[in-house]
């Protein structure tokens, strides 16, 4: 009777053989989320950074109509409007429409419109980014929590001159970048405006 040992197990080493399908999966695994990462990235900055787009002349020369702008809606949920920013709000007349302006007055502003210049608190604005001084005339007294604003092509804007105050309650953001087209991109500034007194003489009795 012949004797036959058993055969030795073969010890395979898994660590070195190939796994097409385990590397298949896990590529896809990373894939899948590094794209739902850059989803909740996008979202995230689309929502705190919207993109708008200007749709009239109001603002013009500083803003086109067709250029896109990168607006922060963060900037009066952490800070205050102030004199200078170029602002996107809803529109009290219909909150449903959107309006992009300049603010020229805070609460508790007094503004004189008269003789093509505009004066805060008795300071004559220096404004370089207008397209034509104002034809208008008229005075207000910014309320609390509302702002003035003004389109910078002065004569040809729909704006608090016309019908009133923005409250705060209404801002949607600061705009900060016009983004498109690429040979108009530019960062907006927002200028201290206030900074030339202006001189009131007697009147000869």
């Amino acid at each position: 009777m012949n004797y036959h040992e058993p055969e030795q197990p073969v010890v395979v080493d898994v660590e070195t053989q190939p796994q097409p399908k385990s590397k298949v999966k896990s590529f896809l695994i990373e894939m899948s989320q590094t794209l739902i990462l850059a989803l909740v990235f996008y979202f995230l900055i689309d929502s705190f950074f919207p993109r708008v787009r200007v749709e009239n002349i109001s603002m013009k020369p500083t803003l086109q109509p067709g250029e896109l702008l990168l607006v922060n809606k963060l900037a009066y949920r952490l800070g205050e409007p102030d004199h200078g920013d170029v602002v996107i709000f809803h529109y009290p007349g219909n909150p449903q429409e959107d309006y992009i302006k300049r603010i020229i007055g805070i609460p508790g502003d007094e503004i004189l419109i008269q003789d093509g210049k505009v004066v805060v608190n008795g300071t004559e604005l220096e404004e370089p980014y207008i397209s034509a001084p104002p034809a208008y005339r008229g005075s207000w007294k910014v309320p609390e929590e509302q702002i003035f604003v003004l389109g910078d092509n002065r004569n040809q804007s729909s704006d608090s001159h016309s019908w009133g105050f923005v409250p705060f309650e209404n801002l949607v953001g600061k705009a900060l970048v016009v983004y498109w087209p690429v040979d108009q991109i530019k960062v907006l500034t927002h200028p201290q405006i206030v900074n030339r007194p202006v001189v009131v003489t007697a009147a000869n009795e």
